[in-house]
């Protein structure tokens, strides 16, 4: 089914590293897809780590799985999230790979089954989503068959469109347990679904897949998914597997426990002495530090109200996160010798904060006035460009870029969110803070600023 799976800390994102690790442990020799779940977060982190494997040579092609049939079509460029029915993309993807298809007809036929299917669940306790923002709608207790009949409807509506499944069609059930449902459980709810689809939907019923195959903790509930069935998907749907969880094809086999990660030969060959830190920075690399130094404990004083903004707009870890990534350079910084020259890195700084901003637009989905962290640093890289070309000297350009960033953050209170996981949030409680992921940006770009000013230009 997979060569690998990568995995985040709970209701987050995978780091670049850790995906990084994975690609590499693999044998790639004839390409490598990624199957990745539609969060903004996990797309840009494994399109940065696709883009790094691509530089090492590896050839990598990546899936963007979005199953959710529960919100309205309408949210921005986020789109719809990728939940269990990306299990089933997963088990055509496999198969088709082990038949020996190239990495292009792998990636296409996933590609394929990613659209045929749709997904929407259901829970009794808290429900939260794979990360961890809040369910759609909270309804009183209903029978079981009317909750079902609720979910295929919404599934299989004509309005939304979300899959192209007519009466007289073929499809494959998924019926997935949350994490704390029992099986008999799971099984009412698929004797329930199966006459609904073949009675009220007219549609022929060709496999039915009953388990925990995508959980959310120990969330009691669960979640339907319906794919569009022909030979072709059934075909790679009923293919051995090794997978011990798949429910047909178990042989009891398992994969080792521990797979050896070899380095890339880059890394391999990197000298210390390129890498290493000199006893005493040059001025301009004491200036570098400080720069980096302020930016890093700016993130790390806002933690707090960072988490308390997304608390009301995501999943309440943006101030943790960001205090872990300030550390972590902190402690990084110290094995490096801080090259820089402020009079002749300015300018190549705007041209890499401006490719920088391309790959985040690129990955991410989102742009000016889409409530993200981009609201702060595309007017701060419009405005240093600008200086840097109008003549100005770089501090000044520096600080009123930095400027910009501000205004540009502040200015998210007043949008609704096109991106991420704040497009799942009501407008009126949006507009009682500002984009923390902008705010974040904005105030380590003023911090490293003001840090160069203070230190270049002392009052």
């Amino acid at each position: 089914m997979l060569t690998a799976a990568i995995c985040g800390e709970v209701f987050a994102s995978p780091q670049v590293d850790s995906i990084l690790a994975g690609i590499r442990a693999v044998d790639w020799s004839q390409g490598m897809s990624m199957i990745v779940t539609n969060y903004t977060g996990d797309r840009l982190n494994f399109g940065l780590a696709a883009e790094q494997a691509k530089s090492e040579g590896y050839k990598v092609e990546t899936v963007i799985v979005g199953d959710d049939c529960a919100l309205p079509p309408s949210h921005g460029v986020a789109g719809r999230r990728g939940l269990a029915g990306t299990i089933l993309v997963h088990k055509v993807a496999g198969a088709a790979a082990a038949a020996g298809l190239s990495l292009d007809e792998v990636a296409a036929e996933a590609k394929r089954a990613s659209e045929m299917v749709g997904t929407m669940g259901v829970a009794l306790s808290v429900c939260t989503m794979l990360h961890g923002e809040p369910g759609a709608v909270v309804a009183d207790l209903q029978p079981v068959e009317v909750v079902v009949s609720h979910v295929l409807k919404q599934i299989l509506s004509p309005e939304t469109n979300y899959v192209p499944i007519t009466r007289g069609n073929r499809v494959v059930l998924m019926v997935n347990g949350l994490g704390a449902t029992p099986v008999m459980e799971l099984m009412i709810a698929a004797g329930k679904a199966v006459p609904q689809l073949q009675l009220e939907h007219g549609l022929a019923v060709d496999r039915v897949y009953t388990g925990s195959f995508m959980t959310s903790l120990d969330m009691a509930g669960f979640s339907i998914s319906i794919m569009k069935a022909d030979e072709a998907i059934l075909h790679r749907l009923d293919a051995a597997t090794k997978a011990p969880f798949w429910p047909a094809g178990v042989d009891g086999n398992r994969p080792p426990a521990k797979i050896p990660i070899p380095l890339p030969l880059n890394h391999l060959t990197k000298s210390d002495e390129s890498m290493g830190r000199p006893l005493q920075l040059s001025e301009q690399g004491q200036i570098l530090e400080l720069a980096i130094e302020a930016a890093a404990n700016a993130i790390i004083d806002l933690r707090d109200i960072l988490n308390e903004w997304d608390s009301k707009v995501g999943d309440g870890d943006c101030g943790s996160t960001m205090d872990r990534g300030a550390t972590a350079i902190l402690e990084d910084m110290k094995k490096y010798k801080c090259a820089f020259d402020l009079k002749h890195s300015l300018e190549p700084g705007a041209d890499v904060l401006e490719a920088s901003i391309a790959a985040v637009s690129k990955y991410g989905g989102a742009s000016a006035g889409y409530r993200t962290l981009l609201d702060a640093l595309i007017p701060a890289s419009s405005v240093l460009q600008e200086r840097l070309t109008a003549g100005d000297d770089p501090i000044t350009a520096f600080i009123l870029s930095s400027e910009a960033a501000l205004a540009g953050a502040e200015s998210t209170r007043h949008m609704q969110a096109q991106a991420g996981r704040s497009t799942y949030v009501s407008t009126e409680i949006l507009a009682s803070v500002p984009d923390p992921g902008a705010m974040a940006a904005a105030s380590w770009y003023r911090a490293a600023a003001l840090a160069i000013k203070n230190k270049v230009e002392p009052s």
